[in-house]
């Protein structure tokens, strides 16, 4: 599907953007893959990292911000596919800059939609959401919940153009910056031996990079317009993960932060009336008048009334040893 197309990353020198450029360079044979962002430090450095990768000279660097929409449709020309990455994604920072967060992660889905839809190619958008946004407790889920219900309204504008948009949800990733991996990982480097649980009952789910890379990959083969896409994965206790990396720790509980949530939550009871499930994911599809006339019937199991998604009644959990086996493939 990705053979010879041209792919737009938004926020593609992160951990996802990297790890979608190589799983692409590696799978398949794009025309070309621009990486738009607006730090030229981190595109230098993706640079030299993807050299081995790069060879065919597939990679295309454009220093911008999605804030910059004429910036966005200068770069959107000609591109078959778009990834939206970009956000601001630290909960204090959002909560400190309210108004940074909105212009980036609301208004700049809004000029990466009107570019899509603008340019004249693009067929396929997806667009990166969050477990915050379900039920959101901090500003970060308040803004990643509007861009999702923007993305998800851009196909009622695309007419009779052959685009559509589409969502793709997860929690954060194993390892990621800011997850409680490497946070733990510091403070066994630097000799500690308690590590603090928020609260004891805390639980989340476990994904990994490249878990989420072919989630996309899913959503850009199979997504008809206005879907939400959600990876059935297991999940696991903070204290079992704790314990999994510094057996017999002390874990002193510390209170949850605020914005902090117990359990990562993906699909709620009210979602569930129009969530279907499938062998290895959930598809939330849109309730909206438009969908019908674009959006085929689900081929998956309709999920039971009452039903809902989240890391704390997950039937699949890890073991000790199972997150022990696992933590030895997050870099």
């Amino acid at each position: 599907m990705l053979n010879n197309k041209t792919i737009l990353v938004t926020g593609g020198t992160g951990s996802f953007g990297k790890c979608f450029t190589k799983y692409v360079l590696t799978h398949y044979n794009p025309k070309k893959i621009i990486i738009y962002s607006r730090d030229e430090f981190k595109q230098f450095i993706m640079q030299n990292e993807f050299k081995e990768l790069n060879k065919d000279n597939k990679l295309r660097f454009f220093i911008g911000d999605v804030r910059d929409k004429e910036r966005l449709t200068r770069a959107f020309e000609g591109v078959d596919y778009v990834i939206h990455a970009a956000a601001l994604k630290q909960v204090p920072a959002c909560e400190y800059n309210p108004s940074e967060a909105i212009k980036t992660n609301i208004n700049g889905a809004q000029n990466v939609i009107d570019a899509s839809l603008d340019s004249g190619s693009v067929k396929k958008v997806v667009a990166l959401s969050t477990d915050k946004a379900v039920n959101p407790v901090n500003l970060y889920g308040g803004t990643k919940l509007v861009s999702d219900k923007l993305f998800i309204a851009a196909n009622a504008y695309a007419g009779s153009k052959d685009i559509c948009f589409s969502i793709v949800r997860y929690g954060n990733v194993a390892g990621s910056r800011g997850s409680v991996i490497p946070f733990f990982k510091n403070i066994i480097d630097n000799g500690g031996d308690k590590l603090p649980i928020t609260d004891y009952r805390m639980t989340r789910f476990w994904i990994s990079l490249e878990q989420g890379v072919e989630l996309v990959i899913k959503a850009l083969e199979e997504s008809k317009g206005g879907e939400t896409f959600i990876s059935k994965i297991p999940s696991f206790k903070i204290t079992d993960l704790a314990e999994a990396m510094k057996p017999g720790c002390e874990m002193p509980e510390v209170g949850i932060r605020e914005g902090e949530k117990l359990h990562e939550i993906m699909v709620t009871v009210e979602d569930s009336m129009t969530t279907y499930e499938y062998d290895k994911h959930y598809i939330v599809y849109p309730q909206m008048v438009w969908s019908e006339s674009r959006t085929p019937k689900p081929t998956g199991k309709k999920v039971p009334e009452g039903f809902s998604y989240s890391s704390g009644n997950n039937t699949e959990w890890l073991t000790v040893e199972e997150i022990r086996e696992l933590l030895k493939t997050v870099e």
